[in-house]
């Protein structure tokens, strides 16, 4: 009980820091419109689904760890959510990969290929498709069957120990009294019935199959897309570095070296938040007779959930004109100095 009040605590206090922070991501590049360029937008855009995790994800993360008796299909929405906002992100990074190197490998005609109109078609699309997979569960992908199974061995031992407080009441001196408390089966609705068929113990796992999860969720939909983020990254940098002596290119290309290496950074910081619970899913599929360790899975779902958190205060430590404009932001609006300024000094980072 205490391992699981502290994870709330800790759950509470992380959503508390992932819409604050991420409202003033997005607060400030609505402000600075020197800062209004397609890599900041689309790390907008990032801060967007961090704020569905830590408005929706997180507390319906918490509601499912605490395994209530749910419908099927609503405890399924619950889980899907969490699934949604991920795939989400990952596209995401995608995308603002594929936009840093676009910039560099066509410096002068970067600006006719990337339009505003194409940077918003393609995160909507990525919308689309985070949408579809994430959901897909809900359209027939999940383990129904399963929990329904739960479900009777739930109902079941209702009813043995509904059976036995009217055994034990029927035996007191007063059971005429007590049969009016314990009514037993007699007018309480019969858990067997067609509309409480697909209540439940509500958890993540009881919802999806362990084969859904890792190779659908983790091989195909996580895996390949950081593995496509990996090899875009590598030929960036071996463009950046392979080509330092070319003078038309250079002033552009070394620009942009710091600017590849915080979007690195954001997917490297992914990888070690997202990889671990992951990894977990795998042992369970691989040994279901392995023991499993609720701290470890619950310190799983925080570190996951941590990555929210940890995408814009990364881009604002490694991105000096977007971290004094945050700064500034914060001084403003949330700590009332009206001595800070709104609008950062020095040259804009329009990247």
């Amino acid at each position: 009980m205490d391992l699981y009040l502290g994870f709330v605590i800790l759950e509470g206090l992380l959503a508390l820091a992932v819409v604050g922070t991420n409202l003033l991501v997005c607060a400030t590049i609505c402000l600075h419109r020197e800062l209004r360029s397609v890599t900041n937008c689309l790390v907008a855009c990032l801060a967007l689904a961090d704020l569905g995790v830590g408005a929706l994800a997180i507390p319906f993360s918490v509601v499912l760890s605490l395994e209530l008796t749910l419908c099927f299909h609503t405890c399924l929405f619950l889980a899907c959510f969490p699934l949604v906002t991920t795939q989400f992100s990952i596209l995401l990074l995608l995308l603002i990969a594929l936009n840093a190197h676009l910039k560099i490998r066509l410096p002068s005609s970067y600006a006719v290929h990337v339009r505003k109109g194409r940077v918003l078609g393609a995160v909507g699309l990525c919308w689309l498709l985070s949408l579809l997979i994430g959901l897909s569960p809900m359209m027939g992908w999940n383990s129904l069957g399963h929990y329904v199974a739960g479900n009777r061995t739930l109902a079941a031992g209702l009813a043995a120990e509904r059976a036995a407080v009217v055994l034990i009441a029927r035996d007191q001196p007063y059971g005429g009294f007590l049969s009016k408390v314990y009514p037993g089966t007699r007018g309480a609705p019969r858990y067997d019935q067609p509309h409480d068929d697909h209540l439940g113990h509500c958890s993540f796992t009881s919802v999806f199959a362990p084969e859904y999860l890792v190779y659908f969720v983790f091989f195909a939909c996580t895996l390949l897309p950081l593995g496509a983020l990996l090899g875009i990254y590598a030929d960036l940098f071996r463009l950046v570095r392979g080509h330092f002596l070319a003078q038309p290119l250079r002033a552009a290309k070394r620009g942009e070296l710091p600017m590849a290496r915080t979007l690195l950074l954001l997917f490297g910081s992914f990888c070690v938040c997202w990889i671990p619970l992951h990894v977990i899913y795998c042992v369970r599929l691989l040994c279901p007779g392995c023991w499993s360790y609720a701290a470890l899975d619950r310190l799983a779902v925080l570190l996951s959930h941590l990555n929210s958190l940890a995408n814009p205060l990364v881009y604002a430590m490694r991105k000096k004109d977007f971290g004094q404009a945050l700064r500034a932001v914060c001084l403003r609006y949330v700590l009332r100095c009206p001595r800070a300024k709104v609008h950062p000094q020095g040259p804009s980072g329009r990247r």
